[in-house]
């Protein structure tokens, strides 16, 4: 299984009254988001399944990516998970390549767990906003890092 592992894009804190699982993307998050869909589709790395948090930023996030379709489930045990359980959740379905779109610190972590190696990009350590990780998982965790990029990155 190819397993993706996408952290949200920059999410909007405009208005603090806003319940955090309502906050949208702000202008830069929208950006990131088609920025890092472009950079999925050049690397070739598409979904066959998609497992989104509930929320609106994961799902802003993920619509701005502007990939082929593929089966999307949006779940609300992404908002906020841990790294074992959005592992977890990633090795219940039978797919050839998943993506997860959920946030930090549960997606950072889960990226670093399921890396045998880690990139050497000092972004990876702190899984900023866009943050995304593809690795082969063949035969379970850990697995080989096969990409890693941020928005920022050139």
């Amino acid at each position: 299984m190819k397993l993706i592992l996408l952290r949200h894009a920059k999410s909007d804190w405009s208005d603090p009254a806003k319940d955090d699982r309502d906050r949208p993307l702000n202008e830069r998050g929208r950006k990131a988001a088609r920025k890092i869909g472009d950079w999925l589709k050049s690397r070739h790395h598409l979904p066959d399944l998609t497992l989104c948090s509930d929320a609106v930023r994961t799902r802003e996030t993920l619509a701005g990516l502007d990939l082929p379709e593929a089966e999307t489930e949006f779940r609300p045990d992404l908002y906020q998970a841990e790294a074992g359980t959005i592992l977890d959740i990633a090795h219940e379905r039978n797919a050839g390549c998943v993506l997860i779109v959920a946030h930090n610190p549960g997606i950072g972590a889960a990226a670093a767990e399921a890396c045998a190696t880690p990139p050497a990009d000092p972004d990876f350590a702190r899984y900023p906003t866009g943050a995304c990780t593809v690795i082969d998982v063949p035969d379970g965790l850990p697995g080989r890092c096969l990409d890693f990029t941020t928005p920022r990155a050139p």
